[in-house]
């Protein structure tokens, strides 16, 4: 007998649900405490918009390692590219993918 297990997201704000690509978990740390939240696109700009200043003039602490090595930085190019045009974000076919697409993906995963 076969299963089959189908994972959906729903909004954490409105409860809405998240159609497949179209939305995304948002992962922020605050005071100490890493949090995770799940919104629609249109929550998820309302977020970006909300914390931007704070942002712009905050100094970013630890963060990632550059390295050249696929294992290494936590991610397949392969894999950011797929991810990328499903969330109708431009990413060249080939070549070096723009750090701002390879956060965002690194944050949604």
């Amino acid at each position: 007998m076969a299963s089959r297990v189908i994972t959906q997201l729903i909004s954490d704000l409105s409860g809405e649900v998240i159609k497949d690509g179209k939305g995304e978990t948002v992962q922020f740390s605050y005071r100490g405490s890493s949090y995770a939240i799940d919104l629609t696109d249109k929550e998820a700009a309302g977020f970006d918009k909300a914390i931007a200043t704070y942002l712009e003039n905050a100094t970013k602490q630890g963060g990632r390692r550059r390295s050249s090595a696929g294992a290494k930085r936590g991610y397949q190019p392969k894999e950011v590219r797929v991810w990328a045009k499903g969330q109708g974000i431009d990413v060249p076919e080939r070549g070096r993918i723009p750090a701002a697409v390879v956060e965002q993906y690194l944050s949604a995963h």
